[in-house]
């Protein structure tokens, strides 16, 4: 795999990946997620309190990143005391690079959540979208409150990190689940003690606001945007916000925004069951494949036994932490985002089964943003801190999770346990949940185009097809293979369609689909 997709896999998949095995990625009360979009806020002109911030001039600055220009944007750390407290947010550019007339700033955002806006714009997007795009666009980013440079949210130390990672997510008796459960209720108060000023802050809508005040601080009237998995929700969350301010918006591998928590959470892991079904055929394929040259149920039973057999006795990894059921889990579970990733996968498998664990501890420490010396990124605090803001926890406590746990399996023979009891973090959150589950239409929005991947493995195709019908505007992008998200992976038919809709405005016809 090229330096450049690694960049990516790292900015966009494994940030997006934290979705899930953190938990709570979506709200509760399927029934009452079923309402349409609240009306807009008023404009800034209407709010002379956020006049300051909507006039503010952002002051670039060099980056110690060859061609990048940084700066900082204030905004109110609570939008309904606009008079209070401010944070800062991080943001970086790229300046078109011509020729041709310039079109504005093209936002970015890689998903999560939790996933440095500008960590991706400088590692992949500035440098690696297509070039027509870059010529045309100043490509803008900014950290989302709580992420990365943007006032963090940070809960653990990096050695609770490591305690934390390794604690079994598929308990067996009542001891293991109060453990699991005594994890979150942990990492929960170390939330609130390094971060509780910002912790109820963190939300999508938050996040949304402080993107409308970015975008008239580069003195575009339109917003132009790009986002990725739980990036998507927060486009689609603008959009609802602020119609009439949607210039052209790419929503690629889409979140369903009108589904409960306990409805995202197991259609996610019946999207891993896609994904390694598809990883599997190809295995099976290959002589060196661990899991067997059998059948893909076949392959399916090996890698339960694998995870079965290093729950009960972990594998050494040449370091203090060995590989258990948790990490060996999310190791194969990062590489369920990117089929280049597969040979990886294989490899590691195959050494963890003769005793070696390394490779599959690797490719859960880049899932988790862990650094050699032992310090992680803030994606999971992040990740936690805004799922469990936005929608209200999937479970009310670990009885919950046992009577759900049939259906995940039934979604996931392979993941379904494991996914179902990491779904119950937010159960133990210290903030109340300030949004809900609902349909997102944005009536008044310029044409939105939203893209899905048929065997995507955490944001599963049906999610782009509902957004694309919810919105009043949606066109709807499908491509036809694997890995999360479509654009910028090899399809010439995506991102040709993606491309011309960037540059000239015009979307695809509803309905396209590409290989």
């Amino acid at each position: 795999m090229d330096s450049r997709r690694l960049l990516r896999m790292s900015a966009t998949a494994l940030a997006a990946a934290g979705l899930i095995l953190s938990g709570c990625s979506g709200g509760s009360d399927a029934a009452a997620s079923r309402t349409t979009s609240p009306p807009a806020p008023a404009s800034p002109s209407a709010s002379p309190q956020l006049k300051k911030y909507y006039d503010q001039k952002l002051k670039w600055r060099d980056c110690g990143v060859e061609g990048f220009q940084c700066a900082t944007l204030r905004a109110p750390l609570d939008y309904a005391k606009p008079d209070g407290e401010a944070i800062d947010l991080a943001v970086s550019r790229v300046r078109a690079t011509g020729p041709g007339k310039r079109l504005g700033s093209l936002l970015v955002n890689p998903g999560g959540p939790g996933g440095s806006a500008v960590g991706y714009l400088q590692g992949y997007a500035g440098i690696g979208y297509p070039a027509p795009v870059r010529a045309r666009y100043d490509m803008v980013a900014v950290d989302p409150r709580g992420v990365a440079r943007s006032e963090p949210v940070e809960c653990l130390t990096g050695p609770q990190m490591d305690a934390y990672t390794q604690v079994d997510q598929t308990p067996d008796d009542t001891a293991e689940t109060n453990l699991l459960s005594a994890a979150f209720k942990d990492f929960a108060a170390g939330c609130v003690k390094k971060s509780g000023q910002v912790l109820p802050h963190v939300s999508t809508v938050e996040a949304a606001r402080d993107m409308d005040l970015l975008r008239a601080v580069l003195g575009d009237a339109k917003l132009t945007y790009v986002g990725a998995s739980y990036g998507t929700f927060l486009g689609a969350t603008y959009a609802e916000l602020f119609p009439d301010r949607v210039g052209r918006l790419v929503l690629d591998g889409a979140m369903d925004p009108s589904l409960s928590a306990l409805e995202l959470n197991r259609d996610q892991t019946g999207g891993f069951e896609t994904a390694f079904r598809a990883f599997a055929a190809d295995c099976v394929r290959m002589k060196d494949c661990p899991l067997g040259t059998g059948s893909v149920e076949a392959a399916g039973a090996a890698m339960k036994k694998f995870f079965r057999d290093v729950d009960a006795r972990p594998v050494p990894t040449g370091e203090s932490r060995e590989l258990g059921e948790s990490l060996a889990t999310t190791g194969v579970i990062a590489a369920m985002y990117d089929e280049g990733a597969w040979p990886q996968l294989r490899e590691a498998l195959g050494r963890a089964k003769s005793g070696d664990g390394s490779g599959l501890l690797a490719l859960a420490d880049s899932y988790y943003e862990r650094e050699a010396d032992g310090t992680y990124a803030n994606l999971m605090s992040a990740n936690a801190a805004v799922n469990c803001l936005d929608l209200s926890p999937a479970f009310t406590g670990p009885a919950d999770v046992q009577k759900a746990v049939p259906s995940f399996e039934k979604a996931s023979p392979i993941f379904g346990e494991g996914l179902a009891w990491a779904a119950l973090n937010c159960t133990y959150w210290p903030t109340p949940p300030t949004g809900r589950p609902h349909r997102i239409t944005a009536e008044g929005a310029a044409p939105i185009l939203v893209v899905g991947t048929t065997r995507d493995p955490a944001t599963p195709y049906h999610w782009a097809r509902s957004l694309a019908e919810q919105l009043s505007s949606g066109t709807l992008l499908t491509y036809e293979g694997d890995g999360h998200t479509a654009y910028g992976r090899g399809s010439d038919c995506i991102d040709t369609a993606i491309n011309t809709y960037l540059l000239e405005g015009t979307p695809p016809q509803d309905g396209k689909r590409c290989s």
